[in-house]
């Protein structure tokens, strides 16, 4: 299977960009692998004529968005984050109505057309840095209130309003799952990601983005880390650490939707060249603002 991929790759001219959190074989395949903010610069900067994005809708929403005379396809399209419907357009508008020099700013886990009405995406590398850097005294951060929350104790000198959004997955481990894990393991520190709870931040040793965790265990000298985040990163944690140890909290933190871009559906979308990402054309000029913005304040 990864011979067929590799020669319709070059067949085609595609390029193959992966998160983290796919399967390990979506992971294996792939030319590109990475967080959410090093995707989106790859895919403004590419130059194949078809780029599959395994991942989940937004992701690929916003690569057709930063690309749009190039052909997307996703594995799966019905990959999704339920995250990213968690906010009203009707709460944006309510928003900067009430507030005078609001910012509204836009994880980039949103669907396009909330995209559309924010002045800033941002991921979770780089919420905090760009926020700062913001004229605006108000920010309403959507969709997710932990990266909210978070970003508002990095940067107490705004009024940041947080939107009742989350991921479901990281929202879903508990302070006693991860207390579990100290008490089994009290030499690991605890890397965790913070779109969860503010309980379990509080209770951790390093807070960052899926690259950040990543990056982190592999410069350390310790040789156990417990993981907060979606388990689909021990890939990349094994393979950088084969001599290390990763413990995750029980059940696993795991996206289904994510699972769903394995190498079989990325051979197939290759061969077809269907599952197309279409994004109307009024929707990717007011989404590519936010997005640019981003990768400008980002850089």
């Amino acid at each position: 299977m990864k011979e067929k991929i590799e020669k319709l790759k070059k067949e085609k001219n595609a390029v193959i960009l992966t998160h983290y959190y796919a399967p390990a074989e979506a992971q294996e395949v792939a030319d590109y692998v990475g967080d959410s903010f090093y995707l989106a610069k790859i895919a403004k900067n590419s130059t194949a004529d078809i780029i599959v994005f395994c991942g989940v809708s937004f992701m690929g929403e916003s690569a057709k968005i930063l690309n749009p005379d190039k052909k997307v396809l996703m594995p799966d399209l019905t990959a999704d984050c339920p995250m990213a419907h968690m906010v009203a357009r009707g709460k944006i508008e309510e928003m900067r109505k009430e507030y005078d020099d609001l910012a509204v700013v836009c994880y980039i886990n949103s669907t396009a057309a909330i995209k559309c009405q924010s002045d800033v995406c941002v991921t979770s590398s780089n919420a905090v840095k760009i926020v700062r850097s913001l004229p605006n005294k108000n920010i309403f951060f959507v969709p997710d209130r932990n990266l909210g929350r978070y970003v508002a104790k990095q940067v107490p000198e705004k009024n940041i309003i947080v939107n009742d959004g989350c991921c479901p997955i990281h929202a879903a481990i508990t302070v006693e799952q991860l207390q579990k894990l100290k008490d089994e393991h009290p030499a690991a520190p605890v890397l965790i990601h913070p779109e969860c709870e503010p309980a379990l931040l509080a209770i951790s040793d390093f807070i960052g983005s899926t690259a950040e965790i990543i990056a982190y265990a592999k410069n350390s000298s310790q040789t156990e880390f417990i993981i907060c985040t979606e388990d689909g990163v021990d890939y990349q944690l094994v393979t950088d650490n084969p001599d290390k140890k990763f413990f995750y909290p029980v059940p696993h933190p795991c996206c289904p939707d994510m699972k769903l871009n394995t190498a079989q559906a990325i051979l197939s979308v290759l061969e077809k060249e269907d599952n197309e990402v279409q994004v109307e054309q009024s929707v990717m000029e007011g989404a590519l603002r936010p997005l640019d913005k981003m990768l400008e304040l980002g850089r």
